[in-house]
């Protein structure tokens, strides 16, 4: 008797527990376990910064955890109410926001948030539930209104100023927008326009955002000043060479010539001890994460959850791709972390919900067929 009500109890609390995709859970417990040992020798000289990781991971596990407790039917319904929550507090942010640093990101309520990291997820729910409406009945009109849905809340968040997750909201649209049918005439359209708005945009850049632009354009021009930490990030990586100086050896880093170390930074660590070899393989796990969201995106069952699915996959690809570039002096310095490697309780959130949200449309996939 025992055992048949251990076997029922089991039955009704398995599809609680058993809630993850395996392949994308492991590729995500691989690159937690790889952040711990870089920010075990990343974070040597901050105390409480590993400690700190291990809360960070525990909170976005948990949110993963319940994100992917909830049905894809549920998402859809949230997505314009979660959507205008963070377009109003964004408002708020612009009004009587706190400021920090010279910007105004953060809002407080007892305590201080940042809605703009909100919209990360946000703006894709949103625009995918707007295209799953419009299916089977999209014209070059509602192209138009997602874009404006899309401008709303880059346009607040750029005016903070806050370039990284201003690019990062355009990105996590973009992909939704250009899933949902968007022909390669209209796309070549666009980059051309773009090309062509780039005086316009430079004379509406920051002072700080220009000089990023003229130091990635030559970081030499001020070796000791803006061009410092982008100069001696590039020496950490090349100094890895092939295998790299060895755990906790890296020089470059633990002689404080990496700027934000533990941060924005956290790959230049990496690179430095563990050499080319070591980031071959993290980029084997970055590929293989993107290939899993990707798969998961093509076998989902709605449109809705299709273009949902693959914005998040292709928020990772940005995240990883944006970070590794601009460590690396490809792209300007815009503070975009390391995805599921670099300190941040917010970005961790952000990732744990996206991660959730992936493995919950594969999960009531399943369900459905079975």
């Amino acid at each position: 008797m025992r055992i048949n009500e251990r076997r029922s109890l089991w039955r009704r609390v398995k599809p609680y527990l058993l809630v993850f995709d395996a392949p994308l859970a492991m590729v995500i417990f691989l690159l937690l376990g790889t952040s711990l040992v870089t920010m075990y020798s990343a974070g040597a000289d901050f105390p409480g910064r590993v400690e700190g990781q291990l809360r960070n991971m525990m909170i976005a596990f948990l949110v993963m955890w319940l994100a992917a407790q909830v049905p894809p039917q549920t998402l859809m319904r949230l997505a314009v109410p979660i959507y205008t929550v963070g377009v109003t507090l964004l408002v708020a942010v612009f009004m009587f926001g706190v400021i920090k640093k010279g910007a105004r990101r953060w809002l407080h309520i007892g305590f201080d948030i940042q809605p703009s990291e909100i919209m990360k997820i946000a703006m894709p729910l949103m625009l995918a539930w707007y295209f799953h409406q419009k299916a089977g009945l999209v014209r070059w009109h509602s192209f138009l209104i997602a874009t404006v849905l899309l401008a709303v809340p880059v346009g607040l968040i750029q005016l903070q100023p806050d370039l990284g997750t201003s690019l990062l909201v355009l990105a996590s649209g973009f992909y939704v927008i250009f899933l949902a049918g968007l022909s390669w005439k209209a796309l070549l359209g666009l980059f051309v326009a773009g090309a062509g708005s780039l005086p316009v945009a430079w004379s509406l850049m920051h002072d700080y955002q220009r000089e990023r632009v003229l130091t990635l354009i030559d970081p030499n021009a001020d070796p000791l000043g803006k061009g410092f930490h982008i100069i001696q990030s590039t020496i950490a990586i090349g100094s890895g060479g092939i295998s790299g100086k060895g755990w906790m050896k890296g020089t470059q880093a633990h002689l404080e010539f990496i700027p934000e170390r533990t941060t924005d930074f956290i790959f230049s660590v990496f690179s430095e001890e563990f050499g080319l070899m070591g980031f071959l393989g993290l980029l084997l796990l970055y590929l293989l994460l993107i290939g899993r969201g990707l798969m998961i995106a093509a076998n989902a069952p709605t449109l809705f959850t299709r273009l949902l699915a693959g914005a998040i996959t292709m928020i990772f690809f940005t995240y990883a791709f944006v970070n590794m570039s601009m460590v690396s002096g490809i792209l300007p310095v815009v503070g975009v972390p390391l995805p599921f490697m670099s300190y941040g309780g917010t970005a961790f959130v952000t990732l744990g919900l996206g991660a959730g949200i992936l493995m919950s449309i594969q999960r009531h996939r399943k369900l459905v067929q079975t």
